[in-house]
């Protein structure tokens, strides 16, 4: 075992786009369990939207990294050394471990995975939080029946791919909103969305009106922006917006300027914002669902892959900017 950790840390805040001198990279020693701890090798990392606002010091929902710590991050690995009899050696364990090789955490902390149905990364993504943000935000939030039709942004990423698969399964009509020909194809020929709109094409209202022609009963909204303002105008009485995300804004120094806000009005709409990790109690049934789903053949997913930490820097702004295709992962090497 090397005797080196290889960390990423947050060295300064960035205000608008994240940019590779906001992080430092270096090397640190060993760190060492204590009691009920075990050491992990991290073997994947998970990047993910929601790191953006934890760059940032403004009032938010959970606490900031500090400048000089580890970026947070959830991670796969494999133990390393236990000093708690529910861990050994080589078991394989999700946990969020951040931005390093190796890291240490108590056992109550982790969680122990089985990687011989489906691969170890997959537990950080159709089997792990963006699954379960997916289904907890349609079934419990939007509550889609069958025959009504389901928006869902970003479509092809770690979450929209997910909920339209799950939407289709309750015999809805969904069609997606995503970036470029090539996501659009995916998502209505791999993922069997029924359309998608391409907001790159330089007719966004026009497609989704032609997309919807009799408006929206259920968006599952990760985009924010324009999209979700156009969006909005077209939901029909009592329709359903589970509000997961808001990328556009993230790197925005001015937010968006929403139009039509009064639909929720009018439309007696119900529009919901929530946070997957608050509902921690919901978590093993959504995993048990989801976990049948795939090793059922049922459930599809596409990852994109830098292949070692000192490129995760790069590849979350490229995933922020919408160039990586679902879910995007680092093989920590």
């Amino acid at each position: 075992m090397n005797t080196d950790n290889l960390q990423i840390l947050l060295a300064e805040r960035p205000v608008g786009w994240p940019e590779p001198r906001h992080f430092k990279i270096q090397s640190s020693p060993m760190p060492r369990p204590g009691d009920g701890e075990v050491l992990v090798r991290n073997l994947w990392l998970s990047l993910d939207p929601y790191m953006r606002g934890r760059m940032s010091d403004a009032k938010s929902y959970a606490e900031p990294v500090a400048l000089g710590a580890v970026m947070i991050g959830g991670t796969a690995g494999e133990v390393v050394e236990s000093r708690h009899p529910d861990l050994r050696a080589g078991d394989k364990v999700v946990g969020m471990l951040g931005w390093q090789r190796y890291g240490c955490a108590p056992a109550r902390a982790l969680m122990k995975v089985d990687d011989t149905r489906v691969p170890l990364q997959a537990y950080l993504g159709a089997l792990g939080m963006p699954g379960v943000t997916a289904w907890y935000g349609l079934l419990r939030l939007c509550e889609p029946r069958a025959g009504e039709t389901v928006v869902v942004t970003s479509a092809s990423g770690a979450v929209g791919a997910l909920v339209g698969q799950l939407a289709k399964a309750r015999g809805c009509r969904v069609v997606g909103v995503a970036g470029g020909p090539a996501k659009c194809a995916y998502v209505v020929g791999e993922l069997g969305f029924d359309a998608c709109v391409d907001y790159k094409a330089g007719r966004l209202g026009e497609d989704l009106r032609a997309a919807l022609p009799d408006g929206v009963d259920c968006l599952f909204e990760n985009v924010g922006g324009e999209i979700f303002d156009r969006l909005l105008g077209m939901m029909r009485p009592f329709g359903r917006v589970a509000l997961c995300g808001m990328i556009s804004d993230y790197n925005a120094t001015e937010p968006h300027a929403m139009r039509n806000l009064r639909a929720v009005l009018i439309q007696r709409l119900k529009l919901q914002g929530f946070i997957v990790s608050e509902h921690m109690d919901l978590w093993p049934q959504a995993l048990r669902e989801l976990a049948e789903l795939a090793a059922a053949g049922k459930l599809r997913w596409r990852e994109s892959v830098a292949e070692g930490l000192e490129r995760a820097p790069e590849a979350f702004i490229g995933m922020l900017r919408g160039e990586n295709f679902g879910k995007q992962l680092v093989r920590v090497g």
